[in-house]
């Protein structure tokens, strides 16, 4: 099976051997810069893989100033920026995102396990298209969003939902479900016991670990969502959450990573087992109704 294209991965992995070399060196960014062809802000984005070279000539005179003379090692870094800058899956689509979607998504795609959680609605990676919709929809008139974003934003969410089913190496999700967020009807009564039961199957895949943190419960639940994308091979584990102005923030400081995962394993220490989440959700199922 052929590798997954990955380039914000790659240009993550990049920035971060390029800010170990310029440490070697004992340079700052601005000395490193320094009568290059391109700035100290470009030189700080391409080290946290927000952007790459335009040239490989670029990367080449920073690998001199940096004293790298060993032509393999040189070579390498070249192929890893050409891979860094490769277009994206979801390029071409025509989708608008919201700011700091591409990133997020980039990071998604190159995640091997994502945790996550959400306080008031089952997590878009998990939603069924109906009750994507239905959800678009409701926040429809408060976002003032259109028709078209809210197609495009449900077919985007259905495509990376391929991740968990896709042959050979499905992404390893660890899901938190709120017990109110369950219960809260988005659509209508049908959508929702095609979620339980959508939920109920993905429950049983070997790659996905669901877990219920019931409302009676006394244990911590986050006032926000959660979501938490570990990527191995040494890069760093990232987290992201929604924001109230309608962004997207991702992060892979120590200290919100941090925090992020003791949110999250608080919530799984008060959650119930996963053996009995297929239960419950058939429980859900019976007692709703229109």
């Amino acid at each position: 099976m052929a590798a997954r294209p990955q380039p914000t991965a790659r240009r993550i992995g990049l920035g971060h051997e390029l800010r170990q070399l310029r440490k070697e060196a004992g340079l700052t960014i601005a000395e490193a810069a320094m009568g290059l062809h391109f700035d100290e802000s470009t030189l700080q984005r391409v080290e946290t893989g927000w952007k790459s070279f335009r040239q490989a000539g670029q990367l080449r005179e920073l690998l001199e100033r940096y004293g790298v003379t060993d032509d393999e090692q040189v070579d390498r870094l070249v192929a890893l920026q050409r891979e860094a800058s490769s277009r994206e899956w979801w390029t071409g689509t025509g989708a608008t995102m919201l700011s700091g979607m591409p990133r997020f998504l980039g990071v998604e795609s190159a995640a091997r396990e994502i945790r996550i959680f959400h306080p008031t609605a089952v997590p878009g990676l998990l939603q069924t298209e109906a009750y994507a919709s239905s959800l678009h929809e409701l926040h429809k008139p408060i976002d003032e969003t259109t028709s078209e974003f809210v197609q495009q934003s449900v077919q985007l969410r259905m495509k990376r939902k391929e991740a968990l089913t896709r042959d050979g190496d499905p992404i390893k999700v660890w899901a938190v479900l709120y017990e109110p967020a369950l219960r809260y009807t988005i659509g209508g009564a049908d959508i929702m016991r095609e979620q339980y039961d959508a939920l109920a199957k993905l429950a049983a895949a070997e790659n996905v670990t669901l877990q219920v943190l019931p409302q009676a419960g006394r244990g911590y639940a986050a006032f926000h969502d959660v979501n938490i994308m570990i990527l191995g091979e040494g890069l760093p584990t990232t987290v992201q959450t929604d924001t109230a102005w309608f962004t997207v923030a991702v992060t892979d400081k120590p200290r919100e990573v941090g925090r992020f995962c003791r949110m999250f394993d608080a919530m799984v220490a008060a959650a119930l087992p996963p053996s009995d989440t297929a239960k419950l959700l058939h429980q859900l199922s019976r007692e709703i109704t229109e």
